[in-house]
């Protein structure tokens, strides 16, 4: 019998309902200085503050946030911790070269690691599993993309224990996805519960003698000066860590694309439908279709499952409290009944929505200038969990002008143009996922192995 019990919608995020708001923080108490002011409480800024404070104790760094440190998308992702690549690597290459473009790669590989470890080590590794990822594929054209991936990846420097074609036979042993065909996957990929892991590394910078005020908006960044609502706070270096809130700052409304993600979480999994689905350990789980699909098996036997339902609003807008619109949950519900026919009748508990940074260029940036004081790191496309631990490290080294190889990596001083205006972002936005989602339909009821030339002509339009 089909389980109706009632879809809690929004609230932030199931992950911050199942762990609890910590004890709300002081805001701003007015005019403040600092060697470092951080603007945004969510993983970059507060990797951030771990970093610098780490490298330099002395320091005093303050972070500031408008609502709650990892209200955000810090604590509202699908619990992937990937090293898939930040961005377009042939566009990294074309600037910089194959061989920095690679280097990135690499610290993509290492950054995944040194989030678990760090985790661990300072205590709040209980949620992490470093299991890996499969990206299975359900149709044929999908089996092409799949292969062709692992093909490009390994001309990116992905080795031989990097990344591995699966066969169907293969993929169903490890998770019984109903129509698999393939797939490959790669060890390079934690499952995280976000809030928890978010709250985790608030707390440990609290420790470390970095103080976070909550409840404080930044109106406005000038040169080593953040404009609060409460007053201004001074400082030698300001870091703008606001990712997909961005838009919320003068003159940066159209920096970084605020696509909105969707996820459902269902109930928590019987023994029986546990061993219909045969999802035993802790990897991630992604699709290779164009309205692209992301999924975990939680640390209580939930499955979260994430899509772009409605990928963009109206002049960049999104609700705060992140719910979801109904049309969207059914089309992420039909995409988990097409993956586990078996749960068709599992009952949703919760879902939300929250906003990713995405550039014009699909590239993440990192930027200092040493002599306004200003840096920046966003735009991760997805890939924010790993990413921002490296943007932060990759920031620390900068700001304390530190000749490494993370200050010359190919993201380093890089500026994507800004986003067209409105009505053409939303017009855009609106057609292509509609195309992607036509060119997915197109691609299962074809018996050919060719990607949709609708699909094609929608990636070259958006950059992708």
């Amino acid at each position: 019998m089909k389980d109706v019990r009632p879809l809690v919608n929004g609230g932030v995020s199931f992950w911050v309902r199942d762990a609890g708001r910590p004890a709300p923080r002081a805001s701003l108490p007015g005019r403040t200085e600092a060697d470092v002011v951080v603007v945004g409480g969510g993983l970059t800024g507060l990797w951030s503050a771990y970093y610098l404070k780490r490298a330099r104790p002395e320091w005093s760094v303050v972070v500031l946030e408008k609502e709650f440190a990892g209200f955000g998308a810090s604590g509202r992702n699908g619990g992937w911790m990937s090293a898939e690549p930040v961005g377009q690597f042939r566009r990294y290459a074309a600037s910089r070269g194959v061989v920095a473009a690679r280097a990135l790669q690499r610290e993509m590989f290492h950054a995944v690691h040194e989030s678990v470890d760090v985790a661990r080590r300072e205590g709040f590794g209980e949620s992490v599993a470093e299991n890996g990822l499969i990206h299975v594929a359900t149709s044929r054209p999908q089996l092409a993309r799949a292969r062709a991936q692992v093909r490009a990846m390994k001309e990116q420097g992905w080795g031989e224990n990097d990344v591995s074609e699966l066969t169907a036979d293969e993929v169903t042993r490890r998770i019984s996805i109903a129509g698999a065909l393939g797939g490959y996957s790669t060890p390079h990929c934690a499952r995280v519960h976000p809030a928890k892991y978010t709250f985790g590394l608030a707390a440990v910078v609290e420790r470390l003698g970095v103080t976070i005020y909550e409840q404080t908006e930044v109106t406005a960044i000038q040169p080593h000066r953040a404009i609060t609502v409460h007053g201004d706070v001074t400082a030698r270096v300001v870091v703008r860590a606001l990712e997909g809130y961005t838009l919320s700052l003068p003159d940066l409304s159209r920096r970084l694309l605020p696509m909105n993600s969707s996820i459902v979480v269902t109930a928590p999994l019987t023994e029986q439908e546990l061993d219909l689905v045969g999802w035993s350990a802790g990897e991630l789980l992604g699709d290779m279709a164009h309205s692209f699909s992301y999924l975990q098996k939680t640390a209580d036997n939930r499955i979260a499952i994430g899509g772009r339902g409605v990928p963009y609003n109206f002049r960049s807008g999104f609700d705060r409290e992140g719910k979801t619109a109904e049309f969207a949950v059914e089309l992420i519900r039909a995409r988990l009944t097409e993956l586990f026919p078996m749960l068709e009748d599992v009952a949703l508990e919760q879902t939300w929505s929250g906003v990713l940074g995405v550039p014009r260029d699909w590239c993440a940036a990192v930027n200092y200038d040493a002599r306004t004081g200003l840096a920046s790191a966003g735009g991760y496309t997805g890939h924010g969990l790993s990413g921002t631990n490296l943007a932060a490290r990759t920031l620390r080294d900068l700001i304390l002008g530190e000749d490494t190889e993370l200050a010359l990596l190919p993201w380093v001083g890089r500026r994507a143009r800004n986003w067209e205006i409105e009505p053409l972002r939303w017009l855009g936005a609106t057609a292509l996922y509609a195309a992607y989602r036509y060119a997915d339909r197109r691609e299962y009821a074809s018996r050919g192995g060719a990607t949709s030339a609708v699909a094609k002509v929608a990636d070259f339009i958006s950059g992708r």
